[in-house]
């Protein structure tokens, strides 16, 4: 039987979880092992909490937790695996298989009939299993062979099937506030055993402030980053870390963005609901944001032409012809230095009069079109070229515009919309 399920670990594999544990990164060495250690999340496990009431019955159901990278996905799923009398087995969905599932499945059978003791089958980056796989775990997770705790990154909505959806609880955990983060950083700076209580550290409490807003709610960069400054900073039993020393340790690169996910269509709609408003500082803060984190400038400058259209319109017919010149100058040059070329397009659509007059419009076309009976196209706007065509009407009465010095009066829409009105250009 793996080891995961021995009875009683003997004193050699205690000595040596002690040893990886002290030698683990110090976010790792420190995951909270009790509601008291566990930081933010209130909405969702604060006292009282219908999922902590559960947790603490001991009468957890299966569950998805959604939330960005450092929320406490992987550290609540563990907290509950110690607080219930559960075994507690992890599994990625990038290095495992239905081999992996089978294994773990036969040995919470088990360990149910054995020891009457449940297991909870964590599996990180649910979203990277393929439908089989996700497929495979329904029968277990409805029959309460295993409880699963999955965790994910992406929208569960799209990257987890249905049916496994329905059986499970999602819990969706936001990213930590920086006072959130404050706390972990001061815990880690206190902590004599896992942490740098040891050391006295100089220039800590602006340093953790700094870097508390910088980590952008991400708990685990901020703890690595804290223990690399250190590190750097240390001499002898003290060290001295800085702001500097922070943004050093930093390296910002880790800008929370998935070109294929939620975010990536969360951060567009931003940019467009803030040019929409006119409000040219936070789209330009949006499409930095995109850009920053290695969006495709194409991608932001197609969007940019289809606004210019359907927000602005004939309001301002200029814009079309700058977000075009936008999306060929950053074709013809790139990044970084097409980046002021999408910012100069982006303060002039967000500044620029709105109108969606041609976006109704075409909207009302289209409801027309699919709903309404396609007629055919009235005979005097046929073209007649041929004598047989002539011979049976196309063309005939139709009034040539240039010849007439009168407005014409001439129907142009078929029979059954005759003065229908698509398009108002009161705002053109």
């Amino acid at each position: 039987m793996p080891r995961a399920y021995q009875s009683s670990p003997d004193l050699f594999d205690a000595a040596l979880a002690d040893r990886f544990k002290a030698e683990a990164p110090l976010a790792e060495r420190l995951r909270p092992q009790t509601w008291a250690d566990f930081v933010g999340q209130e909405e969702v496990i604060g006292k009282g909490k219908p999922l902590r009431v559960l947790i603490d019955k001991d009468e957890v159901p299966s569950l998805i937790f959604w939330g960005p990278p450092g929320s406490g996905k992987t550290t609540l799923a563990r907290l509950i695996a110690q607080l219930t009398k559960s075994e507690f087995v992890p599994l990625s969905a990038v290095s495992s298989g239905l081999a992996d599932l089978r294994q773990i499945i036969k040995q919470a059978g088990e360990l149910r009939k054995f020891r009457s003791r449940r297991t909870i089958l964590f599996i990180d980056e649910i979203h990277r299993w393929n439908k089989a796989q996700q497929d495979a775990l329904l029968p277990y997770v409805e029959n309460g062979a295993i409880t699963l705790i999955g965790a994910t990154t992406e929208n569960p909505s799209f990257e987890v099937i249905s049916a496994l959806l329905s059986r499970c609880r999602v819990v969706v955990l936001k990213s930590l506030t920086p006072d959130d983060i404050e706390i972990i950083l001061h815990r880690a700076l206190q902590d004599k055993e896992y942490g740098f209580g040891t050391i006295k550290i100089q220039g800590a409490d602006k340093a953790i402030k700094h870097l508390a807003v910088m980590a952008s709610g991400d708990a685990r960069i901020a703890l690595n980053t804290l223990e690399l400054a250190v590190k750097a900073g240390l001499r002898g039993q003290e060290a001295i870390i800085d702001e500097k020393l922070i943004k050093q340790s930093l390296q910002r690169t880790h800008l929370l963005y998935d070109k294929n996910g939620e975010e990536h269509y969360n951060l567009i709609s931003a940019l467009h609901k803030s040019m929409r408003g006119s409000d040219a500082d936070a789209a330009l803060y949006w499409l930095g944001r995109m850009l920053e984190a290695g969006e495709d400038p194409l991608y932001i400058a197609r969007r940019l032409i289809r606004f210019s259209s359907e927000d602005i319109g004939l309001a301002d017919p200029q814009a079309l012809t700058q977000a075009v010149a936008a999306y060929q100058a950053a074709h013809s040059i790139g990044l970084p230095e097409c980046n002021v070329v999408l910012a100069q397009a982006v303060v002039y659509l967000s500044k620029a009069p709105k109108s969606n007059a041609l976006y109704e419009a075409y909207k009302a076309v289209q409801d027309d079109v699919k709903q309404t009976i396609n007629e055919s196209v009235p005979l005097h706007l046929r073209n007649a070229s041929t004598d047989l065509m002539k011979d049976l009407g196309y063309g005939r009465d139709y009034k040539y515009n240039p010849n007439f010095v009168e407005p014409v009066e001439q129907d142009y829409l078929p029979p059954s919309l005759k003065g229908k009105k698509y398009f108002s250009n009161k705002d053109s």
